[in-house]
């Protein structure tokens, strides 16, 4: 295990390290109001996020230790295993925030479509690593968007749209990663394009005529434009409102930590989605653009990983990873910033929550291992070379 340890990419484990305790931290700063007027104990939620972070540790090192081999053996039982979780909420899945997204476990509650995210990128990883010869023909390279499009609607309906939002999106970010002949290239994309216009249209036409299917609390979303509108503890516009004044609040350099107003009950939420205004108005805006430069940094440490692999699967992999990352960071601000409507989207190393920190962990793991294998393998090559030199 040492001998792995020293092949990790130090900077980005460290980097991930320190955005898990800064988060842990902001929770316990965001929550604890809201802990002991409800819960009489202050401390609840900075418990139960330390004792997520110290199983995502032994989640790091276990999957550390894993060969990316076993992935490549059992790609399709993953995503088989992730579709069948996103179905059994169907029968056994219970109700938080609207959503029936969560599985009940003895101890915590389970989110399937976490876990779908990330078996999709595995997935078609190595689908497109085992079909890299026949990447000059279309169908198979839009075999993988049937299971894209299962789970994504399967999420879809729970409803949970913020997460069905960054499935295609990370997947579709994996497909950009595939180096594609450029005929075949050109027709995905314009049966994407097609198959993405086409459903905008029936979602406007939905809209318009009052049959969306969707739920009053999600057309109330809707008011992103113009969000103050709806100043009221039911809607939209309160939770955003809420979270102007508390970026307001913080200028430049913040109030300083732990003397946040807007945590008082005002910001629903203020240490799951809405954490962010509540850092910037604690520790100011400096603090947070140093946060979105930390995010930079991450990405792009996966991205060079990315680069230096030397398989289509392992780049691949890490491509998704770094979609996944940059998707749910984008979505999260402009959804708390009143850019675009609000989706629960959790912002990465930050947000209270253990489906979403143990699959972020699970994920970056895996971009670990992969370059660990990388490590090795450029290793031998330099040994094989100097053996043939002799």
């Amino acid at each position: 295990m040492i001998n792995y340890l020293r092949k990790i990419d130090k900077s980005l484990f460290f980097l991930t390290l320190f955005m898990f305790i800064f988060g842990l931290l902001m929770i316990f700063s965001a929550s604890y109001v809201k802990a002991i007027t409800t819960l009489d104990n202050a401390y609840y939620y900075l418990i139960r996020q330390s004792l997520i972070l110290v199983v995502c540790f032994f989640v790091f090192i276990f999957t550390i230790m894993i060969p990316t081999k076993l992935y490549q053996k059992h790609y399709k039982n993953i995503l088989f295993i992730a579709i069948i979780l996103l179905i059994s909420l169907f029968f056994f899945g219970i109700t938080v925030n609207g959503s029936k997204s969560w599985l009940p476990f003895p101890v915590f509650n389970f989110q399937p479509s976490e876990f779908a995210k990330i078996a999709l990128i595995i997935y078609m990883a190595y689908y497109y690593d085992k079909n890299k010869n026949n990447k000059d023909d279309y169908k198979i390279v839009l075999k993988p968007f049937i299971y894209v499009v299962a789970v994504f609607l399967l999420v879809a309906s729970q409803p949970d749209l913020g997460s069905a939002i960054i499935i295609f999106s990370t997947c579709f970010a994996v497909l950009f990663g595939v180096p594609l002949m450029p005929v075949a290239k050109k027709k995905t994309m314009k049966i994407i394009f097609i198959t993405i216009l086409f459903g905008s249209i029936l979602v406007i036409f939905l809209l318009l005529s009052g049959k969306s299917g969707l739920y009053s609390y999600q057309l109330q979303r809707f008011n992103f434009l113009n969000p103050c509108s709806r100043y009221t503890e039911v809607g939209t516009g309160y939770q955003i409102c809420n979270s102007y004044i508390a970026i307001n609040n913080g200028g430049l350099f913040g109030v300083g930590i732990g003397n946040s107003t807007q945590k008082y009950l005002y910001l629903p939420e203020s240490y799951t989605d809405f954490i962010f205004p509540v850092i910037v108005e604690e520790l100011g805006l400096i603090t947070g653009f140093i946060i979105l430069f930390i995010y930079f940094i991450i990405i792009f440490k996966i991205i060079f990983i990315a680069k230096n692999c030397y398989t289509l699967s392992h780049g691949l992999i890490c491509y998704g990873v770094a979609a996944y990352i940059f998707v749910h960071v984008f979505i999260n601000l402009v959804g708390v910033l009143g850019l675009l409507p609000l989706t629960g989207v959790p912002l990465p190393f930050l947000s209270y929550g253990g489906s979403y920190a143990l699959c972020l962990t699970f994920a970056l793991s895996i971009v670990q291992r992969i370059n660990i294998e990388t490590r090795i393998y450029r290793q031998e090559e330099k040994l094989k070379n100097k053996i043939r030199e002799i």
